[in-house]
């Protein structure tokens, strides 16, 4: 199914502007569609060799208050011989239409109108709104009923006028945003409500007011409710501008949404969305603490895992054995690499790490040491290792640690350059997961003869069984030029994105 986008590409030759427009448009007609307890098709004009203009669908939207009248979407269908007429009245005319006749859909009778789109920079409508809603009514409506129908009216007169939508208004993607379901209230322009729908209501006395509504001025009801005046609360209270804003009581928290109606340029009320999203606060509050707590205890963990490292040097360094004290400084540097894991995972809200700067800064450590002899060492990093999961980075990093020693020390016989290379591919055969290929190369003399992984020192021996544990597959081999280079792959774990900012 094509997209907006797709449809205004290649269907139309409108301008960046009026393309920006009918975006905005849909991006906020929601709130029309559950006023109007309707679908909202949006018709744009075909652009081509035909000799009559043909109208488009680009984007089709059904209420959430009722049921649809369409049920499969109209996107990228063209109209048909009844609509095309209202259509084009409503383009000739630029004002609202109705339907020239009754018109039935799977037998029923359905409400048309169509609805010009004309911003205020342009003479001719860029697009047509049409709306179709039931016409079946065994019973009187209800106020709220009148209520949303009087609204959505309004809002549609505003659309012909180029003064909805209210790109400033928009609650953005934060959640807790309010809809017409959550709660609507209906302003007039000194800002006294004139209805409040129940959910409104409830939203209202959540925050402490146990008086009746209708008749009273929200702002006057409210502000004795919070408990930090704001700025910003005024113009959504009263109605005046469109704003988003979020009130507190001691007892709730209530989100608010004002859209200013306007008639023929003069402010005639506003409409107010309302929200309670007490719960909704407290959780994401809950989620921030166990943040807190999490990077705290990974933060407590490296400095523990930095102390213990620092005792087993200061340990090595009263040992006369050079072959214990070299045994104590390499269990401290296995333990720093650790540490360095927990550091970078206190420092986000995910489970997951970017490992090129933990490999960077292994390096630099492992060649820092190097350096202190004779024979200087040089460390270069290329490629990128990418998140990974806390799990495959701990492993990982011990690794790349004594795979790093190894080659510095090999490397500082004669001078040279240790190059860490990673580079990250799908796991063949598993869509979902990656699989992360290191190679550390040195320019030292290369492999002794006869050498085999298994039967070298502890590091090497550390090296297999941490692959082995991931299930990857490591090998050593002599580079033609000179040298030494082991080539490691090892599948990762998916890493989980991180969640969205409230």
């Amino acid at each position: 199914m094509p997209t907006l986008n797709d449809v205004l590409d290649k269907e139309t030759a409108l301008d960046e502007a009026s393309t920006e427009w009918l975006h905005a448009l849909v991006g906020d007609w929601q709130l029309l569609s559950d006023l109007s307890f309707g679908d909202l098709v949006l018709w744009v004009r075909r652009t081509g060799g035909a000799e009559r203009p043909t109208w488009i669908a680009a984007a089709h939207v059904r209420p959430t208050t009722g049921v649809g009248i369409f049920v499969q979407d109209l996107v990228g269908q063209v109209a048909d011989a009844q609509q095309v007429p209202m259509i084009e009245r409503a383009y000739q005319q630029q004002q609202c239409v109705p339907g020239l006749r009754p018109a039935f859909h799977r037998d029923a009778p359905v409400r048309e109108e169509a609805v010009p789109v004309i911003p205020r920079w342009v003479a001719q409508p860029i697009a047509i709104v049409t709306r179709h809603s039931s016409h079946v009514s065994l019973r009187t409506p209800s106020r709220l009923e009148v209520t949303y129908l009087a609204t959505a009216d309004a809002l549609t007169r505003m659309i012909a006028q180029g003064q909805f939508p209210t790109p400033s208004g928009q609650t953005g993607r934060r959640r807790g945003a309010p809809r017409v379901g959550d709660g609507v209230m209906r302003l007039a322009a000194d800002g006294t409500v004139t209805y409040a729908s129940p959910n409104a209501v409830s939203a209202i006395n959540r925050l402490g007011f146990d008086g009746v509504l209708p008749g009273a001025r929200l702002i006057e009801v409210v502000s004795p409710l919070i408990r930090e005046a704001d700025e910003e609360q005024a113009p959504a209270l009263t109605g005046q501008l469109p704003w988003a804003t979020e009130v507190r009581s001691p007892s709730a928290t209530m989100t608010v949404r004002a859209i200013p109606l306007h008639d023929g340029g003069t402010r005639v009320g506003s409409l107010l969305l309302v929200r309670d999203v007490s719960e909704v606060r407290r959780r994401e509050r809950e989620l921030l603490t166990k943040d807190a707590t999490i990077r705290e205890i990974h933060h407590r963990v490296k400095n523990n895992l930095q102390t213990v490292a620092a005792v087993l040097r200061l340990q090595g360094r009263r040992l006369e054995d050079p072959d214990a004290r070299a045994a104590l400084n390499d269990a401290g540097r296995r333990v720093a690499t650790i540490a360095l894991v927990h550091e970078s995972l206190s420092q986000h809200l995910v489970d997951a790490v970017d490992f090129t700067d933990i490999a960077r800064r292994g390096l630099k450590a492992a060649i820092d040491v190097a350096n202190r002899s004779e024979a200087k060492v040089h460390g270069r990093v290329s490629g990128t290792f990418g998140a990974m999961r806390s799990e495959d980075a701990t492993v990982i990093a011990m690794v790349l640690a004594e795979l790093v020693q190894n080659a510095v020390e090999h490397g500082s016989v004669s001078g040279g350059t240790v190059t860490v290379h990673a580079a990250r591919s799908p796991l063949p055969g598993r869509d979902e997961r990656e699989q992360l290929e290191v190679q550390v190369s040195d320019q030292g003399p290369g492999l002794p003869p006869g050498f085999q992984p298994g039967q070298g020192g502890l590091g090497l021996r550390i090296v297999l069984s941490l692959v082995q544990d991931l299930g990857g597959d490591i090998e050593w081999s002599t580079r033609p030029e000179g040298g030494t280079v082991v080539r490691c792959v090892t599948p990762l774990r998916r890493v989980d994105p991180a969640p969205p900012v409230p």
